[in-house]
């Protein structure tokens, strides 16, 4: 039985947000103090929240009741992606051919690599149209997806899995093709592992972080205008 069984909704939606709130935080201060990539906060909070929910057996519709407004703060953050633009827009001008060829190179690889994928290991039809946006960040994701005929949460999920395998191989992969500029770093993790990848490119060096994150952001913003155009070539 559930320990949350007699306990009012709106008791256990905010003791849910509060948890999940708690979760972040606490990981994004043990990554902050250590720098272990197991304990950043795109790999720790979800897996301490998933191991409270189980162990106190909270009902899932309990969880969602209020914790559902972080989910409904990805539209603000797509509108908030306009602040580096401008701030940056320097760099933009400074680097227009670096950040297009990023960009163009990072979305039609990221959807043939992604396609080819599905192909290869022959997966369940919503799961390989849920994957082919998985290289740009989450609210852009799960709006282009739909063009696709993918599953929101579950694209949610597999852009996740691709931030984090994105930190994980990038220095021994850029050692390998003897990537050594900031431009190169930067828009390499930018256009193919969106914020993990940008945050990660942050600890490289500024340059790096600064070019991630526009380089993610373009690549978001061309994923959603095309996805209507490039759904019938890979679905």
């Amino acid at each position: 039985m559930s320990m949350f069984e007699d306990t009012g909704l709106a008791l256990v939606g905010i003791f849910s947000l509060v948890m999940t709130l708690a979760c972040y935080s606490g990981a994004k201060y043990a990554y902050g103090k250590l720098k272990f990539w197991w304990l950043s906060p795109i790999m720790l909070a979800p897996l301490g929240i998933i191991s409270l929910v189980l162990l106190l057996d909270i009902p899932l519709p309990s969880y969602f009741h209020f914790s559902h407004l972080l989910t409904l703060m990805l539209t603000p953050a797509v509108i908030a992606f306009a602040v580096p633009i401008y701030r940056e827009r320097h760099l933009i001008a400074k680097y227009p051919l670096t950040l297009s060829i990023g960009v163009i190179f990072g979305l039609l690889l990221g959807l043939i690599s992604s396609w080819s994928l599905s192909k290869l290991v022959s997966l369940p039809p919503e799961l390989a149209q849920s994957v082919l946006v998985r290289f740009v960040s989450t609210p852009f994701a799960m709006e282009a997806t739909s063009s696709f005929g993918g599953v929101p949460e579950l694209t949610a999920m597999l852009v996740l899995l691709t931030g984090v395998l994105g930190m994980i191989i990038c220095e021994p992969i850029f050692r390998l093709a003897k990537i050594s500029t900031s431009l190169g770093k930067g828009a390499a993790l930018g256009a193919s592992a969106h914020g993990v990848g940008a945050a990660k490119a942050s600890e490289i060096g500024e340059e790096e972080g600064v070019i991630a994150s526009l380089t993610m952001i373009f690549t978001g913003i061309a994923m959603v205008l095309t996805a209507p155009l490039f759904s019938p070539l890979f679905t």
